[in-house]
């Protein structure tokens, strides 16, 4: 008997231990609350651009075990935005991703957030005086750059070209300026012959080139920080007779078709899926930022130690070439799920 309490004895000091260790090790490892539910906020929600990046958003969180939610405003309205931030706020949230329409109205919201335990990352466009605790981009000037470099090596780095911009919004600002000032550096025999604020409406897109068109004849190239005026723009050209390269950022079904069509020229493509998921990484890092010890005076300056300033998803120049691998409905079949419905 005595052998055989013994040897009980010694049986339950294993199970107990061996539960320690698993515990131990689920407390160290990249596990999550179940409960915990991270909010990604943007506007006009129904953009093409944000699905892949939530697609990624998410798929980062089901590897976490944590639950993630797509919201926002379909609206292109900074007020409502914020007052769906507002809604987010209300359900005290893990954390949050933000593209913030604009800069400095989401300061305070984003400081009361963070006030109350809520971590709060931006993406594409961000809010950076504010207390978010981190910023994940592709480079706003690279892709300038890269749009830039584009246009001017097919027109043998001769000629006319022109912007179409979307003031205010961080991102589209930093493309814009880019665009420019790197046409005007490089490229002595090129010239920025106007800028024509269209603000993402295609119905604007077009009748600027068709204005721009006929004020410069010789009219090469224009530039525009996003997609959606694209659409417009690459109609005037066409019916311009197709002379005039349309070159924008971010991309879309049409967009991709018009690409491959020949309408638009290309466009500079944000990798969106390291986008979404490398931010849900650091929003559950900032929120489990016990998980780390760095060497600096993080406890006694009292900031989270998983501040990352910024960190760059990388980008792509989308062509007839490339297009097909681009396409949000295939890249959804071949991923067997429902995108932003999940």
């Amino acid at each position: 008997m005595k052998r055989f309490m013994a040897g009980l004895l010694v049986a339950l000091l294993v199970v107990t231990f061996a539960f320690s260790a698993i515990a131990q090790e689920k407390k160290s490892s990249f596990v999550g609350d179940p409960g915990e539910t991270y909010y990604m906020c943007v506007m006009v929600s129904g953009v093409e651009y944000w699905f892949p990046v939530y697609e990624m958003f998410k798929q980062a969180g089901q590897l976490l075990g944590v639950k993630t939610v797509y919201t926002g405003t379909p609206e292109y309205d900074v007020n409502k935005q914020l007052a769906v931030f507002e809604q987010i706020l209300a359900k005290k949230p893990a954390g949050i991703f933000l593209h913030p329409m604009n800069s400095d109205p989401f300061i305070e919201p984003i400081n009361r957030a963070i006030e109350m335990g809520i971590p709060v990352v931006t993406f594409a466009a961000d809010s950076p005086n504010s207390k978010r605790v981190s910023y994940v981009t592709s480079d706003n000037y690279k892709e300038a750059n890269l749009a830039a470099d584009f246009i001017a090596k097919d027109m043998g780095e001769v000629g006319e070209v022109a912007v179409l911009e979307n003031p205010g919004q961080d991102n589209h600002d930093r493309r814009t300026n880019g665009f420019i000032q790197r046409i005007e550096s490089k490229y002595p025999k090129m010239k920025v012959v106007g800028r024509v604020a269209c603000n993402q409406d295609p119905n604007k897109g077009y009748q600027a080139v068709l204005t721009l068109a006929q004020a410069h004849p010789n009219l090469g190239a224009v530039f525009m920080p996003e997609a959606a005026t694209a659409i417009g723009a690459a109609q005037a050209a066409k019916e311009l007779g197709g002379k005039i390269r349309i070159i924008c950022c971010d991309v879309s079904v049409k967009i991709l078709d018009m690409i491959k069509a020949g309408e638009v020229f290309g466009a500079i493509c944000p990798d969106q899926g390291v986008q979404g998921f490398m931010g849900m990484m650091l929003l559950y890092l900032a929120k489990h930022s016990d998980m780390i010890d760095p060497m600096n005076d993080w406890k006694r300056a009292g900031y989270n130690p998983m501040s990352v300033p910024y960190l760059d998803n990388g980008m792509h120049v989308v062509t007839k070439d490339n297009a097909d691998d681009f396409y949000w409905e295939k890249y959804l079949k071949r991923r067997g799920t429902k995108g932003i419905d999940e």
